[in-house]
């Protein structure tokens, strides 16, 4: 067993389980870009946040750490059986924000391999909703506690060594931030994201 682990000491647990993407929803209202999150336990903190936050969807830009990768499903504790968790290139990601062009039927729903088809026209069931207003987390930005975040959105968290991609932010409506009295510079990318994505769900509470 301990061979066969990636850790020092396994729990005496091990199973190979088929990987079965879930559907994305319908209609989107709460979606999470981690951009340019390359420490695993980072992007398995916002996921594991992100399921017990209400987030809808998660879309992984490139440069972003693999979301299946051992050490990101540990810290996600249980997040990718409760979240569509999904690969995607820029273009795919702005058209599924712009459109909300996600709402595909049951019987296409898109495996981790087969991405390019996300966005796509012949993929979708209907008419396509209003598009999501893209929130940008930025130390610059306007506190999130004087942000209406109720309405649809799409909330991106950059990497703390290189700070979000120049896609992201042509693709941000808004840059926001968190308010801190102490005399900190910044927040660990797991626990910003952590606090962006439960600030969305008390406003909407």
């Amino acid at each position: 067993m301990k061979s066969l682990s990636e850790t020092e000491t396994p729990q005496g647990i091990l199973a190979i389980l088929k990987l079965d993407q879930l559907p994305i929803p319908k209609l989107l209202n709460f979606v999470l870009i981690p951009d340019m999150i390359r420490e695993p336990g980072n992007l398995g903190t916002l996921l594991r946040s992100a399921a017990a936050a209400g987030v809808q969807s998660v879309f992984l830009p490139p440069e972003t750490a693999d979301a299946f990768a051992p050490k990101v499903v540990r810290a996600g504790m249980g997040a990718h059986f409760r979240l569509p968790i999904y690969a995607m290139s820029w273009d795919e990601i702005q058209q599924a924000v712009v459109s909300n062009a996600s709402h595909l039927t049951e019987q296409d729903n898109p495996r981790r391999e087969d991405l390019t088809a996300l966005p796509g026209e012949s993929k979708l069931s209907g008419a396509t909703h209003p598009r999501l207003q893209v929130f940008l987390a930025d130390m610059n930005g306007q506190s999130c506690w004087e942000t209406d975040l109720k309405k649809p959105l799409a909330l991106i968290i950059g990497g703390e060594a290189e700070g979000a991609s120049e896609q992201a932010h042509k693709l941000a409506n808004q840059k926001i931030s968190i308010p801190m009295m102490g005399k900190m510079e910044s927040l660990n990318a797991g626990v910003a994201g952590s606090v962006l994505m439960f600030e969305v769900m008390r406003q909407r509470k």
